[in-house]
């Protein structure tokens, strides 16, 4: 599955805070993703994160001039 930064992606798990629905801030061989519920940030190993995630909520839109 591929993901990109500004993706919104649920998670299996919620937060303690009660939101289980996460932005993407960084993309490699960790990932950071972002609370939207209470703003926290994580960082994850790949494979954690791949494990971890349930579906992606919504995808940015990717503009032209992003792509060249």
């Amino acid at each position: 599955m591929q993901y990109n930064l500004g993706d919104i992606v649920k998670m299996r798990k919620s937060h303690p805070c009660g939101s289980d629905q996460w932005e993407i801030t960084r993309v490699g061989m960790d990932f950071r993703i972002k609370c939207l519920g209470c703003g926290r940030q994580v960082l994850l190993p790949r494979s954690k994160f791949e494990k971890s995630v349930k579906s992606i909520v919504k995808k940015k839109e990717i503009k032209e001039k992003e792509l060249s």
